[in-house]
């Protein structure tokens, strides 16, 4: 997989990426990331990326200018599955949503700030608008690094066990269940009999309960989609 990020902050990303599965991901030829920074598209001197809003209002305007060029120039070395643009109106990023994109050849995440992006490469260049909760962000950044991480972990090989992926929290629309390690006991505190009973089915259907009970409680919205 590749990702292309098109951002005015393109530092930001040096923590979250070059650590843990992303890094390793990379290191593996798994995932391709590669950083854009917008102003270098800019043709102002001070290479602004940003400009009043037409009728007045607060806020700046990312200029449609260079996202445009940017878009342009990479559109012309290949064929993206999904021009993606963070934004808090977006759709909600979910789990579903990151199986699907993680299937994906090539995909081009733009990453917001200010008061938003021109409305014009909204129009005409942009596939799929996403937020990651209802809340604003001072940019896409942490956005596209959360998308990032949440569907680079699904490509096989990047996760050690990929079984793993597979029970995580909102895959089958549950909440995972309570999970327990070594010491069996810790002052006084015991791991519940069934999970050292040794017997798969009864463990299996205890792990079922305690995910759909988990789910009743704390998101029972997901217990719609079963």
């Amino acid at each position: 997989m590749r990702i292309d990020i098109l951002t005015i902050f393109p530092e930001m990303f040096s923590g979250p990426f070059d650590h843990s599965i992303i890094k390793r991901a990379r290191e593996k030829g798994l995932a391709e990331i590669h950083f854009h920074n917008l102003r270098d598209y800019s043709t102002s001197k001070h290479r602004n990326v940003d400009d009043y809003p037409f009728g007045g209002g607060g806020g700046m305007v990312m200029m449609v200018q260079p996202i445009a060029d940017c878009i342009e120039k990479l559109r012309n070395e290949r064929k993206y599955d999904e021009i993606i643009f963070l934004t808090p109106d977006g759709i909600l990023f979910d789990q579903p949503t990151a199986n699907r994109l993680s299937l994906k050849q090539n995909v081009l995440l733009l990453c917001g700030h200010y008061k938003g992006i021109d409305e014009r490469i909204r129009e005409h260049y942009i596939s799929m608008e996403i937020s990651i909760g209802n809340y604003v962000l001072t940019g896409g950044e942490l956005a596209a690094a959360v998308v990032c991480d949440s569907i680079i972990r699904l490509i096989p090989g990047v996760l050690s066990d990929e079984t793993s992926a597979l029970s995580d929290s909102f895959q089958d629309h549950l909440l995972s269940p309570p999970v327990y390690t070594r010491p069996a006991e810790y002052k006084g505190w015991k791991v519940p009999e069934v999970l050292l009973s040794g017997n798969e089915a009864n463990i299996k259907q205890w792990k079922l309960d305690l995910a759909l009970r988990r789910t009743a409680e704390r998101r029972p919205e997901l217990l719609d989609g079963r």
